[in-house]
């Protein structure tokens, strides 16, 4: 049976996700999706197409896709609906899990990489991360949960963007921009986003052609290199010497979850990187969200595309370096207050 793909929708209280989520589900697409809430609140999918199945978790709607809660925990739900689907009782084609608005992403991705029974019947797809512009900043300040929301992110949606001024929705732009430089960022109104951007984004992908952010190995629009510290809650824009910055707000933030670029033309040696990353996800790995890259290793001819979740890690070989091509490696970590200076210092001494 092909592994089903699943989709991890997150994001803070009062986001949008029950209003993207119904908007997926009603769209006439004709896909049938399975979903999972972490529990039927006030404000779950709207009674309206829920077609209640009295005593039993898993509810049918009425336009084919399923609904169900989490019982015991994730593992047993996720285990469940891939038997009924087995057995021909449940037809359903990929899977949707809304977390709760104050969950943390990581333990809810990581079921997927250290459950073997699930690795094998499902395949992480992404984790979408809804902001709320109104409450964003504030959120933002005040909790964790929302700052590690972006930082797992593979695609971040703002809703109620029309709420507040230009200027305002800007400014969280570049501040979620500066936690998460390879999510890509995008205004929503009401939950209307083209399923193309909710589903098959393969953000959790191993696979070579990196689809998920195209630009990852482009030079950063957002001033994300490594020569740029963002440790002391100031942004770097381009002035003029003496000019003064259009952006005094955007000064105060000085959030724990923040992401660095490490680059390097010279090829990497296999095994001291090997090493080195061994030994930063013993000691950081809780507070590493998602890193990822694109390596030039000595001896091989062929770029090799690496990421990971907190302690787990995995790479894979990518295409050959193409004659002539440039041959940079690039990784981004994004983390809670992770020390720059170790993680690009040790890089550097694995470089051949």
């Amino acid at each position: 049976m092909a592994l089903i793909p699943a989709t991890i929708l997150t994001g803070f209280l009062g986001s949008g996700k029950t209003t993207l989520l119904k908007r997926v589900l009603t769209e006439a697409h004709g896909q049938k999706i399975a979903v999972i809430e972490n529990e039927f609140g006030d404000e779950n999918i709207d009674n309206d197409i829920l077609v209640r199945d009295s005593g039993e978790q898993i509810i049918q709607l009425n336009n084919g896709c399923v609904c169900c809660s989490i019982r015991e925990d994730l593992r047993t739900t996720l285990s469940d609906l891939a038997e009924k689907k087995r057995r021909g009782e449940l037809d359903f084609e990929r899977v949707v899990i809304e977390t709760t608005g104050l969950a943390d992403p990581g333990p809810v991705a990581q079921t997927f990489f250290m459950d073997d029974e699930i690795a094998e019947s499902y395949l992480l797809d992404s984790i979408l991360t809804l902001v709320d512009a109104k409450h964003g900043d504030q959120q933002l300040d005040d909790r964790q949960e929302a700052r590690r929301q972006i930082g797992f992110a593979d695609q971040i949606f703002l809703s109620k963007t029309d709420l507040v001024d230009g200027e305002a929705v800007e400014s969280l732009i570049h501040r979620v921009k500066h936690m998460n430089p390879r999510a890509p960022v995008q205004k929503v109104h009401f939950g209307e986003v083209p399923l193309s951007e909710v589903f098959d984004l393969r953000g959790f992908n191993l696979n070579a052609k990196l689809d998920i952010d195209p630009d990852f190995l482009k030079a950063d629009d957002h001033d994300h290199d490594h020569d740029h510290d963002h440790g002391h809650g100031h942004d770097h824009h381009d002035h003029a010497p003496g000019e003064a910055c259009d952006h005094p707000h955007r000064h105060v933030h000085d959030d724990d979850v923040k992401s660095f670029v490490f680059r390097s033309d010279r090829a990497l040696n296999p095994a001291k990187l090997e090493d080195f990353l061994g030994a930063i996800v013993q000691v950081y790995g809780p507070k590493m969200l998602r890193y990822k890259g694109v390596l030039n290793l000595k001896g091989s001819d062929r770029k090799v595309i690496f990421q990971g979740v907190h302690q787990l890690m995995g790479s894979d070989l990518g295409p050959k370096w193409a004659p002539g091509e440039k041959k940079t490696s690039k990784m981004v970590f994004i983390g809670i207050d992770l020390p720059r200076d170790v993680f690009l210092q040790g890089l550097e001494q694995c470089q051949v």
